[in-house]
């Protein structure tokens, strides 16, 4: 399942606070947020303004781009599809059909200029 950008946003808000050994009482009074609110957007519960964003990491010593870095990296890594190997199946060793020596490699498909014109052909 895809994570949504306020977890990846509050999970990265999170990582750089305890990487700094602050506490939330700390970040929460420096950055003027209510400590229970700061605990829900690190959490992903809430999602903050960009206004808010900038405060927290201006308390943290964190660059609002790079917070949004870490936040789209983590997204992005939980969203690149896998490809799927058969047991025992390495991806080197998957052939073209028909050829016991040659490896897979990109074909060019070419479709028909008019798939409508193809298709009331046939009929």
């Amino acid at each position: 399942m895809a994570v949504l950008l306020r977890e990846a946003i509050g999970g990265s808000l999170r990582r750089a606070r305890t990487a700094r050994r602050r506490t939330l009482r700390e970040v929460s009074r420096q950055a003027r947020v209510s400590l229970g609110y700061l605990s829900e957007v690190e959490r992903g519960v809430k999602e903050a303004s960009s206004e808010l964003l900038a405060s927290i990491c201006e308390a943290l010593d964190v660059s609002l781009p790079d917070l949004l870095t870490s936040a789209a990296e983590e997204m992005a890594a939980t969203m690149r599809p896998q490809m799927i190997v058969p047991i025992g199946q390495r991806h080197a060793d998957l052939r073209i059909a028909g050829s016991a020596s040659a490896a897979v490699s990109p074909q060019p498909v070419t479709a028909p200029a008019s798939p409508v014109a193809s298709v009331s052909a046939a009929a």
